[in-house]
């Protein structure tokens, strides 16, 4: 600062400006925020109407209880609000509580509010242009509210060049329609965008409410694949619906993630998701889901930001913990054993694969999980012959194997598709999993070592990691310059492609460091492992290593699924088949 300048007051409007900017983002903030006020005012039916992308126009009706002359008077102004009782920040539970919206909305726009209270005779209306609110007139109006915003960042230019595409800002408004609209299914909701209705969501009070929701907002084929779940631990209550990771998706825009009904996107929440699904998801692909969390208001902050998107919970750990594992559980359930695939699409509408109940099977003893892969080959002593029929195996009796890949197995009433590869990676997969957590697991010493030659900052990046490695039964170390040597691998490795591990290790590294927790950097590793492990495409099996592969998929977790979201197995049931053929 220059010893001319000086400190100064900023005059109303200046600050009215400045502040407005937290809040009031883009248009979709204003939507937002407007529904948010008729849900708090015990809306049942909420209409919105948009014009060119929200900058023109956007209107929201409601028929809530309204407010008279005075409330209507107090509204515009900054921070009065009738939802804060008292100074209490500890027990909020309404979605709005700040007093800055409306006059937030009025700072850089022009606003104008008609209400009329239930009961009351007549209607009142009042206007705010650039942060200067005008008188109060009487009004037209039924029942409710309507509040009209027109020219929105008209006082603020800068914010306009910052405006996206009109298509781009329809879709920001729809989708926090969507969002709020989902965890309030007794109130009917509209969106009109120009002349178009694109939403119209009657309002359902049913036990198949929040169904109608899902199909309508999320999918159909997400309402009818999702598991539902429900948990209660300490306080906290976690109930919604969880797609399988086969419904996974590029962007995180289907993950519909709520607290005490208030959507948000929260880094914790986000976190137990991806934690949760990290066994099953390609890297960079995002799963689908609906969660409703209810907490005690005292345990979670929501004044966190004007915006109310973030949220600040006092027992972090426990709630991280609680969502991790109400998802674990309920893909533990399902994940892998239900699949969408189409087959035949003229005469099969879908083909699921039924999961089966994997019978519960005593703790491997630690030696068995550091079986290296040719042993696992052998047929175990649950199928120490080729089963001749389907007897009551889940998956059934190997049959034949095909392109050196699949093999075709046949239970009592279906063909069973199995890809050997993605099933034997899950179940390598799995028992590294578990060897890690019962101690580390054992390596294999190499006679000769391997020499992977790679760039310095490569070998700098592996042996800083060569404590996690060792745990993991990979010990490595410096060959000279630009080199590394193995002189050991998991003793699950077998013969895989040890080059191709370490390179790919690298690239993981490189490319997201310390990121991870470690127990994710651990099992991310274990994952590289048990793809570069495990029985390749072309290899040719024999009948008892193929009934003792369906075996072990029968017995382990997961199995349905490879460690890249991909199913390891496809069931056609045969009034599927005898359809395709026209026998039904």
């Amino acid at each position: 600062m220059s010893a001319t300048q000086h400190i100064r007051q900023l005059d109303a409007g200046l600050i009215n400006r400045i502040a407005a900017g937290e809040v009031i983002e883009r248009p979709a903030s204003v939507v937002k925020e407007l529904v948010e006020n008729a849900i708090d005012a015990d809306a049942r039916q909420i209409d919105v109407v948009t014009a060119g992308g929200g900058s023109s126009l956007i209107r929201v009706a409601d028929d809530g209880v309204g407010m008279d002359a005075n409330d209507l008077a107090l509204c515009v102004e900054r921070h009065a609000t009738s939802k804060l009782p008292g100074d209490d920040l500890a027990h909020i539970d309404t979605l709005g509580f700040r007093g800055e919206a409306l006059p937030s909305i009025g700072a850089v726009a022009d606003l104008r509010i008609t209400s009329r209270r239930a009961g009351a005779d007549s209607a009142h209306e009042i206007a705010v242009t650039a942060g200067a609110k005008g008188e109060m007139r009487p009004a037209a109006l039924n029942a409710g509210t309507v509040v009209e915003v027109r020219e929105l960042f008209h006082a603020t230019p800068a914010r306009l060049k910052f405006m996206k595409s009109e298509r781009a800002e329809n879709a920001a408004i729809a989708d926090v329609v969507k969002r709020i609209a989902l965890a309030h299914p007794e109130i009917g909701f509209t969106l009109t965008t120009g002349e178009r209705t694109g939403l119209k969501l009657p309002a359902a009070g049913d036990d198949d409410a929040i169904r109608h929701r899902l199909e309508r907002i999320v999918g159909a084929e997400f309402a009818a694949d999702a598991t539902a779940l429900e948990a209660e631990r300490e306080g906290l209550r976690l109930a919604g619906y969880a797609a399988p990771p086969t419904l996974h998706r590029a962007t995180g825009q289907a993950q519909y993630l709520y607290v005490n009904g208030r959507p948000v996107r929260d880094k914790l929440l986000l976190g137990a998701v991806r934690a949760a699904y990290a066994d099953f998801l390609p890297r960079g692909r995002f799963p689908q889901l609906v969660l409703f969390l209810e907490v005690a208001p005292e345990r979670v902050d929501v004044n966190v930001h004007p915006a109310k998107a973030e949220v600040r919970f006092r027992d972090a750990g426990l709630v991280r913990a609680f969502v991790h594992g109400a998802l674990r559980r309920a893909l533990g359930a399902e994940a892998g054993q239900r699949t969408t695939q189409t087959i035949a699409a003229e005469t099969l509408e879908r083909v699921r694969p039924n999961g089966f109940s994997a019978p519960r099977q005593p703790a491997y003893a630690a030696a068995d999980w550091q079986r290296p892969i040719a042993e696992l080959d052998r047929p175990s002593a649950d199928a120490a012959e080729p089963t001749g029929e389907p007897a009551n195996h889940p998956l059934g009796a190997a049959r034949a194997q095909v392109h050196s890949a699949y093999i075709i197995s046949q239970t009592e009433d279906s063909l069973v598709i199995v890809d050997q590869h993605a099933a034997h990676e899950r179940l390598v997969y799995e028992k590294l999993k578990a060897a890690l957590s019962n101690g580390g697991v054992k390596s294999q010493g190499l006679l000769i070592p391997e020499i992977v030659e790679m760039d310095e900052s490569d070998i700098d990046l592996m042996m800083a990691q060569g404590e996690d490695f060792a745990r993991l039964g990979l010990m490595i170390e410096r060959f000279g310059p630009g080199a590394l040597a193995v002189h050991g691998v998991p003793a699950l490795f077998g013969d895989g492609d040890i080059k191709g591990l370490i390179r790919d290790l690298a690239d993981e590294l490189r490319g997201h460091g310390a990121a991870f927790s470690l127990e994710q950097h651990l099992y991310d590793i274990c994952a590289k492992i048990a793809c570069y492990g495990s029985v390749r495409a072309g290899r040719r099996l024999k009948p008892a290593e193929m009934d003792a592969l369906l075996r072990e998929m029968e017995a382990t977790p997961h199995s349905g699924q490879c460690n890249h979201g991909r199913p390891t197995y496809i069931e056609l049931k045969l009034h599927d088949i005898e359809r395709l053929f026209g026998r039904r």
